[in-house]
């Protein structure tokens, strides 16, 4: 099984911790004046949902786990579960609100394919394109004399609210970046 240093955590990685996989969601390596380097770390249980902290330090070893990714597409939202699709088998899972999180399930329109992760044959976790073109519903007018670099809050087809340039209107297609949650550019 292949294995994590200290010196490869960044956002992103996956690691197993007891067993439990993980994904790290920060990661800021310290350099203190005294004593040796470190990492302090939020990381996700790809299973549960939650995000625990835990520091790291040189030396310190994980498991990277064998997680199987499937391509499957996004249903509906049932009330409980969210709904996905094998486009090959046409097979149907159900995961939780907690299992996709409430950021990534921001960025979610029905019919969209997103990547599932199988950990020992059970769905646990979804993950979506980091850039997606997602249509603006609602956004403020422009006036005349709007400052040439501010911005102005758009609400996405999907739910999502994110701070926009003040030419984007209504109804205009924009790639958004689904990690840092922002606008990218307008959509060709």
């Amino acid at each position: 099984m292949a294995t994590i240093g200290m010196g490869d955590i960044k956002k992103g990685a996956r690691l197993e911790v007891t067993g439990t996989p993980y994904r790290v969601t920060e990661a800021h390596h310290v350099k203190p004046g005294k004593g040796a380097a470190f990492v302090r770390m939020k990381i996700k249980n790809l299973q549960t949902g939650k995000v625990i902290e835990k520091t790291v330090h040189a030396g310190d070893k994980f498991d990277v786990p064998e997680l199987e990714q499937k391509t499957m597409q996004y249903l509906y939202d049932d009330g409980e579960m969210l709904q996905f699709m094998d486009t090959t088998t046409y097979d149907q899972i159900g995961l939780t609100h907690e299992q996709v999180g409430k950021d990534t399930f921001a960025y979610m329109i029905d019919g969209m394919e997103a990547d599932i992760l199988f950990h020992e044959g059970k769905a646990i976790s979804v993950e979506i394109p980091q850039t997606i073109t997602l249509t603006v519903v609602e956004t403020p007018p422009n006036f005349k004399g709007d400052s040439q670099g501010g911005k102005k809050p758009a609400t996405l087809d999907s739910g999502a609210v994110v701070q926009v340039p003040f030419f984007i209107l209504e109804g205009q297609k924009i790639v958004v970046d689904t990690v840092e949650g922002k606008y990218l550019e307008k959509a060709k």
